[in-house]
């Protein structure tokens, strides 16, 4: 990796430049800038979900749930998905599904119908009192992201955002 003159001073290091300078010592034959870039990454992710679920939990409810709710919302009116839609989009067994679709139903902020297509299929819906906690949810969400990523100018945050897109594509693959 190429020497970053930001690097070096005491203001730009982080924990990742730590590890990276004691694997150098005791291993110099790595090469570490995959270490060094998805070390941050990691970092990221896990201080970024901290305050998701801090926020989350402000509306009364969970990552995971919020994540239901999101999903719902984003899908359009009548903001309406099937329980198998909802577990193949966020990535879960219809186990963990149904855990928080009950939850979710009990505090009133979605509701499970009969699929009229479907005698053996739901659709999930989000109630009015959901589709307003969602709403506020998602804004207080983005203002925690926003505030962390003013760290960075906009064309910054831009070329980041396409960097990542590239790096994703490139992990999706098999």
């Amino acid at each position: 990796m190429s020497e970053r003159p930001e690097q070096h001073t005491e203001q730009h290091r982080d924990p990742v430049d730590a590890i990276v300078e004691q694997w150098a010592k005791v291993r110099p034959d790595l090469d570490t800038t995959a270490m060094e870039v998805f070390g941050r990454i990691n970092r990221i992710a896990h201080a970024m979900g901290e305050r998701a679920t801090k926020v989350y939990a402000t509306f009364g409810i969970s990552r995971g749930e919020f994540d239901v709710l999101a999903t719902l919302r984003r899908s359009g009116e009548p903001y309406t998905l099937s329980p198998r839609q909802l577990s193949a989009t966020l990535m879960l067994t219809t186990g963990g599904m149904t855990g928080r679709l009950d939850k979710l139903e009990r505090a009133g902020l979605l509701r499970r119908s009969p699929d009229p297509h479907d005698r053996r299929g739901l659709h999930v819906t989000l109630t009015d009192q959901g589709l307003a906690l969602v709403d506020e949810a998602v804004g207080a969400g983005l203002a925690v992201q926003t505030r962390a990523l003013s760290a960075l100018d906009a064309e910054q945050a831009g070329l980041l955002a396409g960097l990542l897109r590239a790096l994703l594509t490139g992990a999706d693959r098999p």
